[in-house]
C-alpha cells in the first residue's frame, strides 16, 4: 500500500495554503450512474490493488487502455470489460475526451484514459446511502402495497427484505447524498491523490508530486462551485495552479500541499452542507432539497432546480398527466421520483435521467445522451431513446427502448419485459442529434443481467450471494406491441421534422403492427359499408362511444383528455 500523505510542513503559510474560499461539490454522475455490481471490481484495499495495475498499464504510450487490457488485468469477462469502458465513458467529466463522442463500436480503438479508469475502479468500493422511510407512509400506502407477492422471491437474500419493509422507501435528499459523497472523498483523499501522483527524486527519497494535468483528472470526482463540469478548467480554482502561464507547462505541486488545501476545502464544504441539512430538517419535509423551487406548471409537487448542477425534479405526481418540453427544462438531468398512476412526458434532450420509486405509470423521456437509471419501480411502462439504460430492482415493468448500448439489468427484478421503441414526437430526431444518439443502432434485445445483489448499498449481505445473477428480461410478445401516440399539445409551436418512429422495427414487430393497422382498416371499411338503417347506425355509434368511454376510464387515459382540454 502507498505511504500515507503527510500534511505539508508549510501548510501554516497563508501564501501556500490559503483558507479555502471556494466550495467543492462531488460530481453526482459517477456515484449515481457509474457503479457496477461486479465483485472483482470491488477491492478490500483499492490502493494495494490499483497501484500495480496502474504500473502495468502506464507502459502504454498514450496512457489509454482498451477493454482487452481491462479484461486481462482484472480477470473479468470481455463483456464485463467492455461494460467497464462503456460505463466510464457515460460518466466522464471532460466533454473533450474522445470517448464521449465516440460510437460504442469505436471504444476499443480509442481506449479509456488510464487516470480516469483508475479513479472509476477506485470508487467501486463506495457504499450508497440507504433509502429512507417515506415520510408520508399513509399517502404512499394507497399506491405501494405493504406486502407483495414477490417479497419472498429472493428469500435467501434476507437483507433485501429490509429495503422493502412495510413502509416504502424514498431517495435520500440531494444534501444528504452530497454530504455522504463528500465524507467518502474526505476519507479517501490521500489514496486518490497517491494514485494520480508522480514520484520525483528528492533528497534521499521520492517526493510525490501532482501535475496540473493530473489535478484536472480530479474533475472526474469533484467540481468547484458550479464550474467543474462546464468546460471551466478545474485547476483554475486551485491557488497553486490558478495563475499558471498557459504557454508554459505548470510546475508540479507536492501532493502534500494539494492534500492540505483540498482537505480544508472539503471540510468547509461539509459545514455548508450540514447547515443546509439542518435548515431542511427544521423546515417542511421534502424528498429533495430546500433550494429546489416549485415548477410553475406542475399540477403537483414537481420541482425545477435553479442551480445548473442540480437535476430537475418531477416528484409526487399522482393520478394526473404531466408534460414538459425542452423549453421548460433548465437542467440537463431529470429525476422522476415517487410518481404513481400517472402519465408523464419529458420531451427534451437530456444528459442523465433517474426514475425512482414509481408505480402504475407511463413515463416517456425524450433523448438521453448519457445514461438512464430506473430503480424500485412497479408496473411502470418506460419509453425512452437513450445511449444506455440501467434497470435495477423493478417488478412487472415494460421498457420500450431505443438504446445504443446493451441495457443493464441489476438487482432483484421480477417479470420485466423489453420491446423496441414505439413512439415519436416532432423534435425527437433533433434532440437525438443534440445528445449523440444514433438511430441505426438499437440494442433493446441484448440486455445484460449482472448482480442480483448490489454490493454498493450499505446493507451487509450473506456470504456467497454476490455471484447470483439478476433475473433476465423477456421480450414483449409482438402481438401485444402497439404504437404509443404522444398528443401534440403545442400544435403550431413545434418546429421539429420527425414524422415517424426513427428506429426501424424488427420484422416480427413490424409485421404485427401492419397486421393491426390492416385489421383496423378492415373494421372501419365494414362499419362504413354495413347495410344499416340510420337509426341502427346511430345505435352502433352510441354503443362504440360507450365502450370507448368505459375503456378510457378503466385504463386511466381519460386524464390525458382532461389535459388536452386544459391546454
Amino acid at each position: 500500500m502507498a505511504a500515507p500523505i503527510e500534511p505539508s510542513a508549510s501548510s501554516g503559510d497563508p501564501n501556500v495554503n490559503p483558507i479555502p474560499t471556494t466550495v467543492v461539490h462531488p460530481r453526482r454522475e459517477p456515484f449515481e450512474h457509474g457503479l457496477l455490481p461486479i465483485q472483482k471490481l470491488i477491492f478490500n484495499d483499492p490502493v494495494e490493488a490499483l497501484i500495480p495495475l496502474k504500473q502495468k498499464l502506464a507502459s502504454s504510450s498514450n496512457q489509454r487502455v482498451d477493454s482487452v487490457a481491462v479484461a486481462e488485468l482484472l480477470q473479468i469477462s470481455s463483456d464485463h470489460a467492455r461494460l467497464v469502458v462503456e460505463t466510464l465513458a457515460s460518466v466522464l467529466h471532460s466533454e473533450t475526451d474522445p470517448l464521449v463522442a465516440a460510437r460504442s463500436d469505436d471504444f476499443d480503438s480509442i481506449g479509456a484514459d488510464l487516470r480516469d479508469l483508475i479513479l472509476f475502479l477506485y470508487i467501486q468500493s463506495y457504499k450508497r446511502l440507504l433509502p429512507r422511510s417515506h415520510k408520508d407512509s399513509v399517502a404512499v400506502a394507497d399506491v405501494w402495497p405493504s406486502t407483495s407477492a414477490f417479497d419472498g422471491f429472493l428469500s435467501a437474500l434476507s437483507p433485501l427484505q429490509l429495503v422493502r419493509s412495510n413502509s416504502r422507501r424514498s431517495m435520500p435528499s440531494l444534501a444528504d447524498e452530497e454530504a455522504h459523497q463528500l465524507s467518502y472523498l474526505q476519507k479517501h483523499l490521500a489514496n486518490i491523490l497517491s494514485l494520480l501522483s508522480k514520484p520525483v527524486e528528492g533528497e534521499g527519497e521520492e517526493s510525490p508530486v501532482l501535475t496540473m494535468e493530473g489535478f484536472e483528472h480530479l474533475g472526474f470526482l469533484i467540481q468547484f462551485d458550479d464550474k467543474g463540469s462546464e468546460g471551466f478548467p478545474l485547476s483554475q480554482s486551485a491557488p497553486f495552479f490558478a495563475n499558471s502561464d498557459p504557454d508554459m507547462p505548470a510546475v508540479p505541486v507536492p501532493v502534500s500541499q494539494v492534500y492540505d488545501w483540498l482537505l480544508q476545502t472539503i471540510a468547509s464544504s461539509l459545514e455548508c452542507v450540514a447547515e443546509k441539512v439542518a435548515a431542511k430538517e427544521n423546515g417542511p419535509s421534502s424528498g429533495s432539497d430546500q433550494d429546489v423551487a416549485m415548477a410553475d406548471a406542475s399540477p403537483s409537487s414537481a420541482k425545477a432546480s435553479p442551480s445548473a448542477r442540480s437535476p430537475c425534479f418531477v416528484e409526487g405526481i399522482s393520478k394526473s398527466s404531466y408534460v414538459k418540453q425542452a423549453s421548460d427544462i433548465k437542467n440537463s438531468s431529470v429525476k422522476v421520483i415517487n410518481c404513481h398512476d400517472s402519465t408523464i412526458y419529458i420531451l427534451a434532450p437530456l444528459r442523465y435521467a433517474v426514475i425512482y420509486g414509481c408505480s402504475d405509470a407511463t413515463i416517456v423521456l425524450g433523448a438521453v445522451g448519457k445514461a438512464v437509471r430506473v430503480e424500485h419501480c412497479e408496473r411502470v411502462h418506460v419509453i425512452v431513446a437513450a445511449k444506455r439504460v440501467c434497470i435495477a430492482n423493478c417488478r412487472e415493468c415494460v421498457f420500450f427502448l431505443a438504446v445504443n448500448q446493451r441495457p443493464l439489468v441489476l438487482g432483484d427484478n421480477h417479470k420485466l419485459q423489453v420491446a423496441p421503441y414505439n413512439t415519436f414526437y416532432s423534435q425527437l430526431e433533433e434532440h437525438m442529434t443534440e445528445v449523440g444518439i444514433v438511430s441505426t443502432i438499437n440494442r433493446w434485445d441484448k440486455a445484460l443481467p449482472i448482480g442480483a445483489v448490489d454490493p454498493h448499498d450499505s446493507l451487509s449481505h450473506p456470504a456467497g450471494v454476490f455471484d447470483a445473477q439478476a433475473e433476465s428480461v423477456t421480450h414483449l410478445d409482438p402481438d401485444q406491441f402497439t404504437n404509443f401516440l404522444i398528443p401534440n399539445w403545442f400544435e403550431g409551436a413545434s418546429t421539429g421534422s420527425t414524422k415517424d418512429n426513427p428506429f426501424p422495427l424488427p420484422d416480427a414487430y413490424l409485421t404485427s403492427q401492419q397486421r393491426n393497422q390492416n385489421n383496423l382498416s378492415e373494421i372501419k371499411q365494414v362499419l362504413r359499408e354495413a347495410p344499416l338503417e340510420d337509426n341502427r347506425k346511430r345505435e352502433l355509434s352510441s354503443a362504440l362511444h360507450v365502450y370507448f368511454r368505459d375503456w378510457l376510464y378503466a385504463s386511466g387515459n381519460i386524464r390525458q383528455l382532461y389535459c388536452l382540454q386544459g391546454e
